[in-house]
C-alpha cells in the first residue's frame, strides 16, 4: 500500500475525479466532461501549488469526509463551502481559498455547499489515478474516467502518488457572486418557435428543476411553444446549449452531455456565464438575456482576463 493516502469515511453526495475534461473527441461521441465550474477548479490548483490541469475531487452539495495517512501536505478548498479540520480532539473551522497542512491522522469533514452547487478539494501533489484518453475525468454516466467512471464510495482509500512538498500557505481573498441573468445567442432552431415562445424564453423566469445534475440543467416555467417540429434530425451538442423538447421546457447542456441531440436548439449560454450558471441550486429562479455573438465573444475574454488575474494573485 502507498504510504501516504486518504480513507474515505463518508464519500459525500456526488464526489467524482475531475480535471480540464478531453478534447477533440466529440466526434467519436465522447463528452468533454471536466470541472463543472471551471475557475474554482483551477483556483484550488493554484492554491496548492499544482499544474493548471492537476485532478481534484469535485463534490456537490456535501463532500467527503476523509482521513488522512501519510507524510505532511498541502490541501485547498474552493467554492462556498463549510468543512472542518480535526487535528485530535481539536476541530477548526476551515476557509475556502486558503491553504491549509494536513498531517498523519488528520481528518478534513467537508460537511455542505452553501446555496451553491459544486466545490473543489486540491492537494499538493497528484493522485494515484489511471487516464483515459489524457483525463482522468469521471463520467458517471458513461463509466469513462479514473475511479473506473464511477464515483467515490465509502470506505475506499485513495493513494497519494506524489506530494511536491510546496507547503507555503497561500491565500485569496474572494467571494462567488451569485448570477442574476444568464446571457445567451440565439440558438440555430430559434425560428423553430412561435413569436410567444420567444418572448417568454426572454421575458419570463424559469425555474431549476431537481431533475439536473452533470449533464444538463431542466428547467420549468411557462410552455415554449415549438410551431415547426418539437423533434429534428439528430444534431452536435456544445456545452450550454439549450434544448426545448415537446413538454416546452427548456434543459442546458451541461459538462457530461451527450454530443448529439434531436430536440431544436433555441440558445447557447455564453462560456462567461457558465461556471455560475452550474452553481444555482434546484428552486433557483433564471432568466435570460440575449447577446450576440461579438458580445459573447467580448465577455468570455474579460471573464478569462478576470480568472487570470485571480490566479496571479496567489
Amino acid at each position: 500500500m502507498n504510504k501516504n493516502y486518504f480513507e474515505i469515511i463518508r464519500a459525500g453526495i456526488n464526489s467524482t475525479f475531475q480535471d480540464l475534461g478531453r478534447n477533440n473527441l466529440y466526434h467519436i461521441g465522447i463528452p468533454f466532461s471536466g470541472a463543472m465550474d471551471n475557475r474554482n477548479y483551477l483556483l484550488a490548483n493554484k492554491l496548492t501549488g499544482n499544474n493548471h490541469n492537476d485532478p481534484v475531487i469535485e463534490f456537490a452539495y456535501q463532500g467527503p469526509h476523509l482521513k488522512y495517512h501519510g507524510d505532511k501536505i498541502n490541501i485547498a478548498i474552493t467554492g462556498d463551502v463549510s468543512f472542518k479540520i480535526k487535528k485530535g480532539d481539536n476541530p477548526i473551522d476551515g476557509e475556502c481559498y486558503q491553504s491549509f497542512i494536513l498531517e498523519n491522522g488528520d481528518e478534513l469533514d467537508i460537511i455542505s455547499t452553501n446555496k451553491s452547487v459544486y466545490g473543489y478539494l486540491a492537494i499538493s501533489g497528484t493522485f494515484d489515478l489511471k487516464f483515459q484518453w489524457s483525463s482522468c475525468s469521471t463520467n458517471t454516466k458513461a463509466k469513462i474516467g479514473s475511479n473506473y467512471g464511477e464515483k467515490l464510495s465509502d470506505n475506499q482509500k485513495i493513494n497519494v502518488k506524489e506530494i511536491n512538498n510546496n507547503f507555503v500557505i497561500r491565500k485569496l481573498n474572494y467571494v462567488n457572486t451569485k448570477i442574476e441573468n444568464i446571457r445567451v445567442i440565439k440558438g440555430t432552431n430559434f425560428n423553430y418557435f412561435s413569436e410567444e415562445g420567444k418572448k417568454i424564453f426572454f421575458k419570463n423566469e424559469f425555474k431549476v428543476s431537481k431533475l439536473s445534475d452533470r449533464m444538463g440543467m431542466r428547467l420549468e416555467g411557462k410552455k415554449i411553444e415549438n410551431i415547426v417540429d418539437t423533434n429534428i434530425r439528430s444534431e452536435g451538442l456544445i456545452k450550454g446549449v439549450i434544448q426545448v423538447p415537446a413538454d416546452g421546457n427548456p434543459i442546458i447542456m451541461l459538462s457530461d452531455h451527450g454530443t448529439i441531440g434531436g430536440y431544436p436548439k433555441i440558445g447557447v449560454v455564453v462560456s462567461a456565464d457558465y461556471d455560475k450558471l452550474v452553481q444555482l441550486t434546484p428552486g433557483s429562479k433564471v432568466k435570460f438575456q440575449e447577446v450576440d455573438l461579438n458580445s459573447a465573444e467580448t465577455l468570455f475574454k474579460l471573464y478569462d482576463l478576470e480568472t487570470q488575474n485571480l490566479i496571479s494573485q496567489i
